[in-house]
């Protein structure tokens, strides 16, 4: 259990907060980046606590800028954009990506206020499909290339779910809490007599990236080996998972990217991929992106669904769960260790230190690829220039 001033430590994510300042250190996703188009160029969005307005310039450039227009506070949604940036519909300021104003068309042409005026604006890159943005301090890392989002031979696909009504940090403990899988999914192998008990064993590997999960589950017959199935928790809002399709029965990578909007609401993105000796999707490349309902048009959580089965069981649990009141057990040490981790990066960056999986070399973000294994669908070692 945690104090209440120890929650609100780990959960807060405005800007001068803790937890904020620590997710500001990441690149984080805001959309897909087929969302934009020529006809529809603008979008708002609110992050980290922050209403922003992402928006496409005809030039096919991106930028990311605060919401309200500096000079009158009119929502910069309403817009219209150039080749240089964004202007406002209210008194036509334009400004660039970079937040500079570019024109005042009813001020002197001379005036001061040009070069003063500049609107708060965030880097925005592309890829996987997805239009990522960083909220934090100089120097800017590099975005990270994560194997799911980089990967070529194969087709890649993402899905936008509904945003969830509780905090992120709810999301990323079930992503190392096994315990809910039978009970929550019905989908763990093997239970022991005594119902409740499982034989399976699980352990969590902190790793440069963040945690590694690792299930054994024992041989449902004698002679059999045990089945492994791995896959990283990565630091601090992101699960790379792996799955078989039902459809066609074909290995999907998929990363789960569990984005703050403020400390009450999480958005969830969903990149898939597909390995194919047939198809090639370049990682700058627009992808197909849909929807994902929680729940039906009555209000009901649709629950033949397993994404919401978790997000019924994160949102149950309130908009900032109250970890105050709770009862950990020795099944829930994957909870405690990244509740461990949250504090220790949290304190890294209050120090001015570089927190953990920050990548800042080239030759390395190349290709970053995971030993991801899961025995149980027939993937035994981790698929690396076979998809790369």
């Amino acid at each position: 259990m945690l104090t209440r001033e120890e929650n609100q430590f780990l959960t807060q994510v405005g800007r001068g907060t803790p937890g904020g300042e620590l997710l500001r250190r990441y690149w984080q996703p805001v959309a897909p980046s087929g969302e934009l188009t020529a006809e529809k160029p603008i979008k708002a969005v609110r992050i980290l606590g922050e209403d922003l307005v992402l928006f496409r310039d005809t030039k096919g450039g991106y930028g990311l800028v605060a919401k309200q227009c500096p000079h009158r506070r009119a929502s910069l949604a309403y817009g219209r954009v150039d080749d240089e940036g964004i202007r406002c519909p209210y008194h036509g300021w334009k400004f660039a990506a970079s937040g500079q104003c570019l024109e005042m068309p009813a001020e002197p042409k001379d005036t001061p206020m040009l070069n003063r005026i500049r609107q708060p604006a965030y880097p925005v890159q592309k890829l996987g499909g997805l239009l990522f943005a960083y909220l934090g301090p100089d120097p800017v890392p590099l975005l990270p290339r994560w194997d799911v989002l980089a990967w070529e031979r194969g087709k890649r696909w993402i899905d936008v779910q509904s945003v969830l009504e509780c905090n992120w940090v709810q999301a990323m403990e079930n992503s190392v809490d096994p315990s809910h899988l039978y009970w929550l999914h019905g989908v763990t192998a093997h239970l022991a007599k005594s119902v409740g008990h499982y034989e399976e064993g699980h352990e969590f590997l902190p790793f440069e990236y963040g945690i590694m999960k690792r299930r054994t589950t024992p041989p449902k017959k004698p002679g059999d080996k045990p089945e492994i199935d791995q896959h990283p928790l990565l630091f601090p809002n992101t699960l790379r998972h792996v799955s078989k399709s039902k459809a066609n029965g074909a290995i999907r990578h998929n990363l789960q990217f569990r984005v703050p909007v403020d400390d009450t609401h999480t958005q969830v993105f969903v990149v898939y991929f597909e390995p194919s000796a047939t198809e090639r999707t370049g990682g700058d490349a627009d992808v197909p992106f849909a929807p994902f309902h929680v729940r039906d048009e009555q209000g009901q959580y649709r629950l033949d669904q397993v994404l919401v089965q978790d997000a019924m069981a994160w949102e149950t649990q309130g908009g900032i769960a109250d970890r105050s009141v709770e009862n950990l057990g020795s099944a829930d040490h994957g909870v405690a260790l990244y509740r461990r981790l949250l504090k220790e990066q949290i304190a890294a960056v209050q120090k001015g230190a570089e927190p953990l999986g920050i990548v800042r070399d080239p030759k390395i973000n190349r290709l970053i690829e995971f030993d991801v294994i899961n025995e149980r669908i027939g993937l035994s070692t981790p698929e690396t220039q076979a998809v790369a």
